[in-house]
């Protein structure tokens, strides 16, 4: 299981996270000769001087340092090559199978090291508790990205995620379940995987939460959800495996509760050998997103302002649709006509609104899983 998975690095998907705490975005002096100090204050393009300003200092800087960033994980190897080629820019990726705190203490210790990580993608509960150590930037896009999905001031903007979901072998389940209430149904005993341990990783505890919005439960009260599990764990259709790429392909863990666009490209790299069907289920409807942020004091100022300015164009977000992630411009994109419709066609279909937990009803459902998962699952 990568380490993008881990619970600290991936919770907190409070996509209607009001502003509170978040840095100014404040002035930007007018920036130096390309490749100068001032992209260091700049809150957008236009304060810069202009995009072509802003690629110009980019080029003359030569290079953006990514952290945390697995190429297999929402087509991020594509989209740094993308990047790279579009701008003859180096990347230089530390860390692939690293965490948020991993991105958070790379920050903090290298400082203003040539090293220091540019940009960060972090999990939203990262983000939102570090806004003292981003750079506020608006991209160009600002205006069509949704307002709960950016702190005001620019210090953070959500940028990719999904939907809880059930991936499932059709080669060797007659009947895939599409709800978590099927996942109960005795056909289904020793088949049901969930990713991870939900007391560390975050599409487990995702799981159930989603577990719990389907059996009576709620945002401020995820106990239903460590409940379900529970049962299912004590009529053996819980499968205590850690499912990777491995056991799904060798039918080990037919059943996978997991982000949809990892089952969805699953479901890719299997197709000649078994349908990998893949369902969001209506009745426990659970998402999140990842988030962006710059440092501030990113060694390579412009570049980390247009690796932003890439990541939220429409090029960028139809490169993360390619990777099976909903890019945050995704309806925007739709009204506009600008989304890759072939790729928009291949997630899967989602009925009803999802719900979103606030930072307190995070920390306080991470605290009873914490305390009730081991007992209910034993």
């Amino acid at each position: 299981m990568t380490a993008r998975r881990v619970l600290v690095a991936a919770i907190g998907a409070a996509l209607a996270l009001s502003a509170a705490g978040c840095v100014s975005s404040g002035g930007s002096d007018s920036p130096a000769a390309a490749g100068g100090t001032g992209w260091a204050t700049a809150a957008s393009a236009q304060a810069g001087g202009g995009f072509d300003a802003l690629v110009a200092a980019a080029k003359a800087e030569g290079q953006l340092n990514v952290i945390a960033l697995p190429p297999d994980w929402a087509n991020y190897g594509a989209i740094i090559k993308t990047f790279g080629d579009k701008y003859g820019i180096k990347v230089n990726s530390a860390n692939p199978e690293g965490s948020s705190q991993d991105e958070i203490n790379a920050v903090q210790q290298l400082g203003t090291q040539d090293r220091a990580p540019d940009v960060l993608d972090l999990g939203q509960s990262f983000a939102t508790g570090n806004t003292p150590l981003f750079a506020p930037y608006q991209v160009q896009t600002w205006d069509s990205i949704p307002d709960g999905n950016k702190d005001a001031g620019g210090a953070w903007v959500n940028d990719y995620g999904g939907f809880m979901s059930i991936g499932c072998n059709a080669k060797l389940v007659p009947t895939c379940p599409t709800t978590f209430a099927d996942l109960a149904k005795p056909e289904y005993a020793g088949k049901v995987a969930l990713n991870g341990d939900p007391t560390q990783a975050a599409a487990a505890f995702a799981g159930v939460w989603a577990g719990a919005l389907a059996n009576g439960g709620s945002l401020d009260d995820i106990a239903p959800g460590v409940e379900f599990w529970g049962k299912l764990a004590k009529n053996g259709n819980l499968l205590k495996v850690d499912p990777t790429p491995a056991t799904i392909e060798s039918g080990q863990t037919p059943i996978v509760l997991d982000w949809d666009y990892l089952n969805v490209a699953q479901a890719d790299k299997v197709k000649a050998s078994f349908e990998w069907k893949v369902a969001v289920p209506s009745d426990g409807l659970f998402a999140q997103y990842y988030t962006q942020a710059i440092n501030k004091n990113a060694p390579h100022p412009a570049a980390a302002r247009l690796w932003q300015e890439f990541l939220y164009s429409d090029e960028g977000q139809n490169l993360w649709l390619a990777g099976k992630a909903r890019p945050v411009r995704l309806d925007a994109m739709t009204q506009a006509g600008t989304v890759d419709k072939g790729l928009a066609a291949a997630l899967p279909p989602v009925s009803g609104q999802p719900e979103f937990p606030t930072q307190a009803q995070t920390d306080a459902a991470q605290k009873v899983v914490a305390e009730g998962w081991s007992g209910a699952t034993a």
